[in-house]
């Protein structure tokens, strides 16, 4: 705790080495640039974001080196501060002698000037569009299928699109993209889908590799399922089994007195309750085939999904 709290409040902060690491860092970002990975994650931000948004910011070798040693000190005195910082302690330890430790090191840390803003705005749902980024090294296709929801983490439907993403996927051949899309149509190599959500936004996402004659053939089989899950109810087994899933995940999340830790820091960066993950549980649980349609319906539209193909043009 002495030697984080020296590290963290008196950072040496050398001037010779910040000349290294800003040369370090021009010549990466350069390559980054070039990068075929990059270039479908940047079409994927300008596609679902507004033009002025924070995210659409890339760091360039022009930028980097125009940076100055103080900019790099004045960015640390004002956003490594207190007020927002938070100190997870992991132990066998007492929670008094935890904070009596950590008032030891860190009782005199003070904040000065007013206290960024950290959080990303929200921001409105994207238009449909479709991009293609070249990627010699790749004879099969990576597509990334994405929609920008108007919601965040604390929205009532978080839930139950999650508990409607184990069905989809989640389960290899057990649940429905992987089964109808690999094992019965074989139309992909892999398939995934995902739902990350903060504090203002969310994003829903589906992805999987296939050759490129099969990238329309692959989506329009997505959208079906999407289509049905907006429309119909999952069967009573598939609910089960997505309970399931979802609920033997939270224990091993916990499995670590690391993952522990991280997952007290992740749920305090959000502002959910730390007890948040018992909570969920409660919710699934009890969740009905009819929350699950309901949150689908109004926020999964597969005809506004913004289409990034990496690899050859699909065909």
């Amino acid at each position: 705790m002495e030697l984080l709290a020296d590290n963290e409040l008196h950072p040496a902060l050398p001037a010779d080495a910040f000349k290294i690491v800003q040369q370090q860092t021009a010549e990466l970002s350069q390559g980054e640039l070039e990068s075929p990975s990059h270039k479908m994650n940047k079409a994927l931000t300008r596609a679902l974001l507004p033009s002025d948004d924070p995210l659409q910011r890339e760091t360039t070798p022009a930028t980097v080196s125009s940076l100055k040693f103080e900019d790099v000190k004045n960015y640390y005195a004002k956003t490594f501060r207190p007020d927002l910082t938070t100190i997870v302690v992991i132990g066998d330890i007492t929670p008094d002698e935890a904070r009596s430790v950590v008032e030891k090191y860190f009782g005199s840390w003070k904040a000065t000037g007013p206290t960024p803003n950290v959080v990303l705005p929200a921001v409105p749902g994207n238009k449909p569009s479709a991009m293609n980024v070249p990627d010699p090294s790749q004879v099969q296709d990576s597509v990334e299928l994405s929609l920008q929801l108007e919601m965040n983490r604390f929205s009532p439907d978080y839930y139950p699109l999650q508990l409607g993403n184990h069905v989809l996927g989640g389960g290899f051949y057990a649940t429905r993209l992987y089964r109808d899309l690999r094992q019965n149509a074989g139309l992909v190599y892999n398939i995934d889908d995902s739902l990350s959500a903060s504090r203002t936004r969310a994003n829903y996402s589906i992805t999987y590799g296939c050759d490129p004659e099969n990238v329309s053939k692959a989506r329009g089989m997505v959208e079906q399922e999407l289509v049905a899950m907006r429309t119909t109810e999952v069967t009573p087994a598939e609910l089960q089994q997505a309970k399931a899933l979802l609920l033997r995940q939270m224990p091993l999340a916990e499995s670590s007195e690391d993952a522990v830790a991280g997952g007290f820091i992740a749920r305090s960066r959000v502002g959910l309750a730390l007890d948040e993950p018992r909570q969920a549980a409660e919710r699934y649980f009890n969740m009905t085939a009819t929350d699950v349609k309901n949150a689908f319906a109004k926020h999964v539209d597969p005809s506004r999904f913004v289409q990034v193909v990496r690899g050859p043009a699909p065909k």
